[in-house]
């Protein structure tokens, strides 16, 4: 990998703004900045202290091209642990494009994507893990997904992984050392000491594998599918929840024929909610596509909302209780929360009648929003964030999930090894393996191929 020229980008977003920063870094980067930046003190660029702000212009062709401010970071205390320019200039495109152009005339190159963090991680300033969280941090859009995500980038994944494969490589060692000694037939690894060891890896593996379920959703949001029988309410509810009118409302059965998605955040967490069709015996063919896709999205989703009009419980009480026991029966595996709206319309009488036949039905008014605070109340207790709140090592990364599963695989082959009393030899084996999986985690071992997916989906500039 070309890791020792000078690479020049945005690091602001482009377009029009107060101000925009422009990042260069490499071994050149602040010699090159010395000779198109003239300090308003005359002081040259490479003669200054790490970490200082110096005050001065761009000049190009004897043309001042913008006052800017330069902020110089020497190497090894820098970012991407390379000599770091960062260039603050007034937000033009026109003056961003500029400077950029007259740089990259001059001996810089544009950056790649991701490449100031590759070059953090190729110079040791983040493990791999740490790196990819950069990219989780500036993507996370709500409280719960930016907390991970700013745990995983401080090291707190990364540790628990490093303590495992240190502990697993010493003892690795010790029966690798065995090896040289086997005519000897002696033992320097305590193998009770190492089945304990592989007993708390085993533990360890298993936590942070069921970790992701919560991990996932809290980073792609939780989808939920709103079902129900025309004009039950369904997309009065989606606006409620959302506090817009996203999905047409009309007293004709069957308005919505497409699946409407939006998402909204509740105390942190990632709520993606999803207005299906009405599910009913029709012979529109439209109408049909959109019930089909209906059961679709159920497939999809983690909780599913059915919804029923309230005053249908009245005179069809048994009818809708048969359809809620079908859904109940057709995914048993998914939560269903149950919930009779149109609630405006009924009597105190009425509703406690309800309440005592579906005890775990929930009443609302979509259209008064009666009840939809104690609704989103409802929806997070479908979410476990008892981990999140203790600041528990939560996994989010599909990369890191993957590695885990085979690393687990490794240490139970291990495991029952050592239960048959597997020669040192054969054990060594499985535990190079396993060590090879935490390698892949934290990149201390990896590939271009590797590095090259996982930093092009990062951001040009970071």
């Amino acid at each position: 990998m070309q890791n020792n020229d000078t690479i020049i980008a945005l690091a602001t977003p482009s377009g029009t703004g107060a101000i925009a920063v422009i990042r260069l870094s490499g071994k050149e980067a602040i010699v090159l900045c010395d000779v198109f930046f003239e300090s308003i003190h005359k002081k040259k660029l490479i003669t200054q202290a790490t970490h200082t702000i110096h005050l001065g212009h761009i000049i190009a062709n004897n043309t001042i091209l913008d006052q800017v401010l330069v902020s110089v970071f020497k190497n090894p205390n820098s970012y991407t642990g390379e000599h770091v320019v960062e260039i603050s200039c007034h937000g033009s495109p026109y003056i961003q494009q500029e400077i950029i152009q007259l740089f990259l005339q001059n001996g810089c190159r544009m950056a790649k994507p991701g490449e100031f963090t590759l070059r953090a991680f190729l110079n040791g300033k983040l493990d791999l893990s740490q790196a990819e969280a950069v990219a989780d941090i500036i993507a996370s859009d709500n409280q719960a997904s930016h907390q991970i995500a700013m745990q995983q980038m401080r090291g707190g994944f990364s540790n628990e992984i490093k303590q495992l494969r240190d502990e697993l490589l010493n003892f690795a060692s010790l029966i690798e050392l065995e090896l040289d000694f086997a005519e000897e037939d002696v033992e320097f690894a305590d193998r009770e000491q190492f089945k304990n060891l592989v007993t708390k890896i085993i533990s360890v593996l298993k936590h942070l594998i069921d970790s992701f379920a919560i991990g996932n959703v809290i980073k792609n949001g939780i989808p939920i599918a709103i079902v129900g029988e025309p004009n039950v309410g369904k997309s009065t509810l989606l606006n409620a929840l959302l506090n817009e009118d996203k999905a047409i409302v009309s007293t004709i059965a069957g308005t919505t024929r497409d699946a409407i998605e939006d998402e909204i955040t509740i105390k942190g967490i990632g709520f993606r909610f999803i207005d299906t069709a009405g599910i009913r015996e029709t012979e529109d063919v439209v109408e049909n596509i959109g019930i089909k896709k209906t059961f679709e999205k159920i497939e999809q989703s983690q909780v599913v909302i059915v919804l029923c009009n309230a005053e249908d419980f009245k005179t069809e009480h048994s009818r809708l209780t048969l359809e809620i026991e079908k859904l109940k029966s057709k995914y048993p595996q998914k939560p269903l929360l149950i919930i009779a709206n149109k609630i405006d319309m009924l009597t105190t009488n009425d509703l406690t009648h309800i309440s005592t036949e579906i005890p775990e039905i929930l009443l609302i008014s979509a259209k008064k929003r009666l009840g939809i605070e104690v609704l989103k109340t409802k929806l997070l207790d479908f979410v476990n964030t008892g981990a999140l709140r203790n600041n528990d090592t939560i996994v989010t990364n599909s990369r890191h999930y993957d590695a885990l599963l085979k690393a687990l695989t490794e240490i139970k082959k291990v495991q029952a090894g050592m239960d048959v009393r597997l020669s040192g030899d054969l054990l060594a084996i499985d535990i190079r393996q396993a060590l090879y999986h935490f390698g892949e985690i934290t990149g201390e071992i990896t590939s271009d191929d590797l590095l090259g997916n996982i930093f092009a989906n990062f951001c040009i500039g970071k």
